[in-house]
């Protein structure tokens, strides 16, 4: 492809529960990263505020404005140990937990009709990715029913559409301390250098997709 390759990387802002979330170090790290591989990449980045609002208005507008050729998108899975590459999103929608502005969904779907969205067999090479670094990664059928799951059922429409990009992918981290050392007591040491390394192995890969996708 003759233009510079473009890869829009998304995290989250805090939300209820979670008073800090590791996605926007994690979002940041990698954007800032200066490798060979990135030379004709232009690498850029989001931050959602955890609202259902908030992503219906700003996907769109980062979308336009970056014009990614692909979307990786990271976001906190607070009882989760390792990490999770989501596979498909759930016509879900929780009605119990509040987002971050105290909305709460009326209904427990986004919309009528299919019971998933799937993001494509590009996830398996995403998890390899991953796991090559040591990182305990896994598959993942379930991206819950709050804001990750609803961004990536709208990241994934967005990807169905004629202009939209051409690859999108969720990952579920699990959640850290402000330091960057593990949080949860019993879960296994998984500290934000090494969720760096499986990032930077995860956007290399998203990088290669992109180009034969292109």
């Amino acid at each position: 492809m003759s233009e510079k390759l473009r890869i829009l990387v998304t995290g989250f802002g805090p939300f209820p529960g979670a008073p800090y979330n590791p996605t926007q170090p994690l979002v940041a790290r990698l954007t800032r990263l200066r490798r060979p591989a990135f030379a004709e990449v232009e690498l850029s980045s989001h931050i959602f505020p955890v609202t259902y609002k908030a992503v219906d208005r700003e996907l769109p507008l980062a979308l336009d404005r970056h014009k990614p050729h692909a979307l990786l998108m990271f976001g906190l899975a607070s009882r989760t140990g390792y990490v999770r590459i989501e596979t498909r999103a759930r016509n879900a929608v929780t009605m119990l937990w509040p987002d971050a502005s105290q909305a709460r969904s009326r209904k427990g779907s986004i919309e009528g009709g299919a019971a998933a969205k799937m993001f494509g067999p590009h996830t398996q090479k995403l998890l390899r990715a991953a796991d090559s670094t040591g990182l305990d990664a896994r598959a993942s059928r379930d991206a819950g029913s709050y804001l990750c799951n609803y961004l990536s059922w709208r990241a994934i429409e967005a990807a169905e559409a004629d202009d939209g990009p051409r690859l999108a992918a969720f990952v579920h981290i699990p959640p850290l301390a402000r330091d960057g050392s593990p949080r949860r007591k019993g879960f296994p040491r998984i500290t934000l250098e090494e969720l760096v390394d499986a990032g930077e192995a995860m956007l290399l890969e998203m990088v290669r997709l992109a180009r034969r996708a292109s």
